[in-house]
């Protein structure tokens, strides 16, 4: 085909997933090359809960150890019904748990990755499939015809890949959310727990990141009349002072002082967990990791370390595969196509049920700290939560194995 670049492995997105997805295949000896949309590094976003499977996983693509020393560990959590006066603490994790810098996870991944890893400013528009050999053919913005032996979609909620694969959208929660950092150059003084404090339908939430610096985030049940605030960090500051009027001094002190820059507001979205349990996350040699695989809530903090899972189990699953029929030696598409499939489908496998219950538990913690439904359905939703997750701390218990 010509005006064709072929390419062996393409990554759809160099966000937190993307990333460590390539990094996960450069540790197994497989060349993949991630295509950005954006001009640059997307080095940007709030704070990412770390918790204990999340670290194995950073252990086993090599940059678990440089990305602990950026952030201390959590000790406690502490939920508190400021109507109320009631405060419930639990562990945090099973093990470690830590608030890291999106910035710093997403530097600290790039690093480590061969340079010309990453191209930027590639923005795909669709993907089809090559009717004779069924590889992949990717259509770029520019005009570009990309063909690749593999395409792994790690571009988010609104996925091109996942829009290949048929994926219902995600939809959309009854809230938003305001996220920011706010520096104390002279030290915090804040205990190492995670703080959430609800007040009417507002959820404030506080994590330490370091000595100096916190991350904390606003979650109401309400938009933004004006549009203009979405874009706007002072009126998104703003915004966030009108919404948490009552609660604490020392918060609404944290937000009043936060770095402008850093300030966020963002709609929230998750897949459900029965079109996680029911959908099609594979055809032929495409398929979806991540937010693209499974977006979610915030409500656990597993959105990060459940993506960097599946960086470790999709390069684990791939490897011997690609061993087998050596891509580098041009082995026949159609056969090609058949191992990798193989590949791919024990991937979504390994991951389908992970992801099921993640998501679910996610969806109904949700429910209780959001949900302003009546009582009984409140309490029909904690009976199910007390069911199913009797340990609320257990999913930081899973291992993804060895790369």
């Amino acid at each position: 085909m010509e005006g064709v670049e072929e390419m062996e492995i393409v990554i759809v997105g160099g966000g937190i997933c993307g990333l460590a997805t390539a990094l996960a295949l450069h540790r197994k000896g497989i060349a993949s090359v991630i295509l950005e949309r954006s001009e640059s590094l997307r080095a940007t976003g709030g704070g990412i809960a770390v918790h204990t499977n999340g670290w194995r996983a950073l252990e086993q693509l090599g940059i678990a150890s440089e990305l602990r020393q950026t952030a201390l560990t959590l000790q406690l959590a502490r939920t508190i019904w400021l109507d109320s006066g009631k405060q419930q603490e639990s562990p945090v994790s099973e093990g470690e748990a830590r608030c890291v810098e999106r910035s710093k996870l997403v530097e600290l991944l790039a690093a480590h990755l061969p340079v010309g890893t990453i191209r930027f400013g590639c923005h795909i528009i669709s993907i089809k499939l090559d009717a004779h050999t069924s590889t992949p053919i990717l259509d770029m913005h520019d005009g570009s015809i990309i063909k690749a032996k593999i395409v792994i979609g790690c571009d988010g909620g609104n996925s091109v890949i996942g829009d290949f694969l048929e994926l219902k959208p995600p939809k959309l929660l009854s809230a938003c959310a305001v996220r920011g950092f706010t520096n104390y150059p002279n030290g915090h003084g804040f205990a190492p727990e995670y703080i959430r404090q609800k007040k009417g339908q507002v959820l404030l939430g506080r994590s330490p990141v370091n000595d100096t610096l916190v991350f904390w985030f606003v979650v109401p049940q309400v938009y933004p009349q004006d549009s203009n605030v979405w874009k706007d960090p002072k009126l998104i500051r703003q915004f966030a002072l009108e919404l948490t009027e009552g609660f604490p001094t020392e918060m609404t002190e944290m937000i009043n002082g936060s770095d402008e820059n850093s300030l966020s507001l963002t709609h929230l979205r998750y897949r459900e967990p029965w079109d996680v349990l029911l959908g099609r996350f594979r055809k032929g040699s495409v398929t979806v990791a991540g937010d693209a695989m499974h977006i979610m809530g915030p409500f656990l903090g597993q959105g990060g370390s459940a993506s960097v899972e599946d960086a470790v189990v999709l390069a684990r699953c791939l490897a011997p595969k690609l061993r087998e029929v050596n891509l580098e030696t041009n082995g026949r598409e159609m056969t090609v196509v058949q191992k990798v499939g193989e590949a791919l489908d024990a991937y979504v496998k390994e991951r389908r049920m992970r992801l099921v219950w993640l998501s679910t538990q996610t969806y109904l913690m949700g429910k209780l700290l959001l949900d302003s439904s009546l009582l009984p359905v409140k309490l029909l939703t904690l009976v199910v939560v007390l069911a199913l997750f009797r340990d609320p701390v257990g999913h930081s218990r899973y291992d993804c194995g060895r790369l």
